[in-house]
């Protein structure tokens, strides 16, 4: 692998590189990270998350997941019932004998995850040693797991964090000789997965592998000699792990849009030295098709104004996206944590825009009722009460929940900020 010059890349005027961030800590409208299971769970197809909790945190994911009642989800909760909670009972005894009941029903099973949460961290059940006990148990049968999806986590995405955190020990290590190979970091739809794996072989960049994988036993190797793209901003724990790997984590804007795929798939290609002809013969078509397709729902969302409550931590992208590619006025983009090192080239491309980090919901509740936007991307605690007050919202998480990366999934992305205004406007007619 040669190391190429660094590609210039477009700075919006007056954009937000150095911009002053207003920081706010008051109270918080969050999901737990309990909701990244549902995701999850769909990504590993033979891993199964066993959440240690309440009713609470089991009714949670099945509304969130929306699974019928027939189905067999990967996922389940041990529920932590008042004698655990008192004490009365031995919590670990009571997990063991859980576990031993699913490997029994599901044998399919090759990676299980404990998921704790509030009420196993209020009663101190440490799931880390519960996972090694059980792991040398089951194993090479089963690998145990654990990590924390608590509600006390910054914004429910943390839970993906948590997960692929806990994954990264699991890597086999690369040689310190081995031949260059790229990883791309975070969950992706398999559809999306499958597309970005085409471009990089049109390019002849590899060999590349997905993280989490498909399986559990197809971990990819990481060393000296991995370069990581991350597929999403919220990966903060998980690239620090990778980088204490040896692994160097690529800077590049995430693949959200026409603009942000190319310049996230350009990252890669500039990490290998591949050639610009060739770059542009693997991906111009595709980009330009991007563009063509965003055009559709950007005539509608051209000088529209948009305020992002922040969520999930994919509002500095998704602002991005919609200010350069469709057109929209950004009044104010909140995020729950701002990592400026994995944001510095959203931020460089971002127009002038009030940025704030942290969330006091009052004061921001405020300002977005005092500068009326034409369309608020929020949390569902949020979005009910707006609408009642005449404004149209857009729910974070579905943004989360919707194959939204890369080229083919732009005008997707698209749409789904012009559908609530288009809902709007038919409910005023």
């Amino acid at each position: 692998m040669s190391a190429a010059a660094a590609t210039v890349r477009p700075e919006a005027p007056g954009g937000c590189g150095a911009a002053p961030v207003q920081q706010e800590r008051g109270q918080r409208e969050v999901f737990c990270g309990l909701t990244g299971i549902v995701w999850l769970h769909r990504k590993i197809q033979d891993a199964f998350f066993l959440v240690v909790g309440s009713r609470t945190c089991a009714h949670l994911i099945q509304s969130a997941a929306g699974v019928m009642i027939f189905a067999e989800p990967r996922f389940a909760t041990a529920i932590l019932e008042e004698r655990d909670l008192a004490g009365l009972a031995d919590a670990n005894e009571e997990l063991d004998r859980a576990v031993e009941r699913l490997i029994e029903r599901r044998p399919e099973i090759k990676l299980l995850f404990l998921v704790g949460s509030c009420p196993s961290e209020v009663i101190k059940l440490d799931l880390s040693r519960a996972a090694g006990r059980l792991s040398k148990k089951l194993m090479p049968r089963v690998r145990v797991l654990s990590y924390s999806g608590s509600g006390i986590e910054t914004t429910f995405t943390q839970g993906e964090d948590a997960c692929l955190a806990a994954l990264v020990p699991e890597l086999p290590a690369a040689p310190a000789d081995a031949a260059p190979n790229l990883l791309i970091a975070g969950a992706l739809a398999e559809p999306v997965e499958d597309q970005f794996a085409r471009l990089f072989a049109a390019m002849g960049l590899g060999p590349v592998s997905f993280f989490p994988p498909r399986r559990a036993a197809d971990l990819p190797a990481v060393g000296p000699t991995t370069r990581v793209l991350l597929a999403q901003p919220f990966l903060a724990e998980t690239a620090r792990l990778l980088e204490a790997r040896g692994a160097t984590v690529l800077t590049a804007p995430f693949p959200l849009g026409a603009e942000g795929t190319s310049l996230w798939l350009r990252a890669a290609a500039d990490a290998w030295g591949i050639p610009a002809p060739r770059f542009a013969a693997a991906t111009a078509l595709p980009e330009q098709r991007a563009r063509q397709a965003i055009a559709k729902s950007g005539a509608s969302l051209a000088g529209k104004s948009i305020f992002f409550f922040p969520d999930s931590q994919l509002e500095i992208p998704l602002a991005r996206f919609a200010a350069r590619e469709c057109g929209m006025r950004l009044t104010e983009v909140g995020t729950p944590y701002l990592h400026r090192a994995h944001l510095a080239q959203e931020l460089a491309l971002l127009p002038e825009a009030r940025l704030v980090e942290g969330q006091d919901v009052d004061k921001q509740l405020d300002r977005c009722r005092e500068t009326r936007p034409d369309l608020t991307v929020c949390g569902l605690g949020l979005a009910n009460p707006l609408e009642a007050e005449g404004m149209a919202t857009k729910w974070s998480i579905e943004l989360l929940f919707t194959p939204i990366q890369g080229f083919d999934q732009a005008a997707d992305l698209a749409a789904l900020f012009a559908r609530p205004l288009a809902r709007r406007a038919r409910l005023e007619v």
